[in-house]
């Protein structure tokens, strides 16, 4: 249905005024049924688009665009020509990449791309220094570009569910993220670089492959809920004495005992989307189930004890 607008929809509008119709652009049509509600929105969701109209990017006035749940593959570069856009909505499309001149949207604030196919971000995205929300889940990105460093409004990051290894060097540029989301990637480590987020109060990292914490996760006192669920955090070799098992195990949870001057994770957690640590299914939590419903408190007290 490519580049009209619902067949009934334009029968209705045809019924209503008859005698104009005909002296109508297409993008006139199209531009009659965008929503004045102190913004120009228009929402071409679910329509079954492979391509999306040509008459779209004759809409300079639009302020917030939804094509989501589409069968969209590519955007073309008049993507770059809606310079007004506050809210890009791409999400639930077949893209495998994003055309150079999502640069040009320079006002833009909130860009969905989820659940697409995506495998590389555009450095030009970098020029959208009005970003506020920015979620690039369910891709196959592997990386970000540098570019993405002067995203320094960005306040909501999701990357989750992605093939990332290493954590973009872009992101500790972004200190007015709250949100981030790296959940179901590869990560097998975070920098110490961390600790240049200070206003993160959300940091999800459930399901990649970390091994251990960094130090500098101790200066993010802001942090409400902390997610580290399904990883493999142990920081300790294969050992088979017992008591060395446990004092090396004691040195770890030291790291996360510092964690504790986090005032604002005030609990374990275990429902996801309780606030607190979540940092079940790890190696280092097998000996200490028994101390799980007591508390961060607890289980510091049962490490500083030796396990007794």
């Amino acid at each position: 249905m490519g580049g009209r607008v619902c067949r009934e929809e334009v029968k209705e509008e045809k019924r209503r005024s008859p005698g104009r119709e005909d002296s109508l652009t297409s993008a006139d049509k199209i531009r009659r049924f965008t929503k004045q509600s102190g913004h120009n929105v228009l929402s071409l969701a679910r329509r079954g688009l492979k391509d999306a109209p040509g008459e779209l990017w004759e809409l300079l006035e639009l302020e917030k665009l939804n094509l989501s749940l589409n069968n969209l593959k590519a955007l073309p570069p008049q993507l770059g020509l809606l310079s007004n856009l506050l809210v890009l909505n791409l999400w639930g499309n077949q893209l495998s990449s994003l055309p150079p001149e999502i640069g040009q949207l320079r006002r833009l604030r909130v860009l969905f791309v989820y659940i697409n196919r995506l495998t590389e971000v555009p450095e030009e995205l970098g020029a959208c220094t009005q970003l506020e929300v920015l979620s690039l889940a369910n891709n196959q990105l592997s990386s970000l570009p540098a570019s993405l460093s002067n995203l320094t409004r960005l306040r909501k990051l999701n990357l989750s569910h992605n093939l990332i290894a290493h954590l973009p060097g872009c992101i500790y540029s972004m200190k007015s993220l709250v949100f981030l989301d790296l959940s179901s990637n590869r990560l097998e480590n975070v920098a110490e670089n961390i600790q240049a987020l200070l206003e993160l109060k959300i940091l999800i990292m459930e399901g990649n492959h970390l091994h251990s914490l960094p130090r500098g996760l101790c200066f993010l006192t802001r942090l409400e809920l902390l997610n580290l669920d399904f990883n493999h955090i142990r920081d300790l070799p294969e050992v088979s004495n017992q008591s060395t098992l446990m004092r090396m195990m004691v040195v770890i949870m030291m790291k996360i005992k510092e964690m504790h001057h986090l005032s604002r994770l005030e609990k374990l957690a275990c429902h996801p989307l309780d606030k607190g640590l979540h940092i079940v299914h790890n190696p280092l939590m097998k000996p200490l189930k028994e101390v799980m419903e007591g508390g961060l408190e607890a289980l510091f007290n049962y490490l500083r004890s030796g396990g007794e």
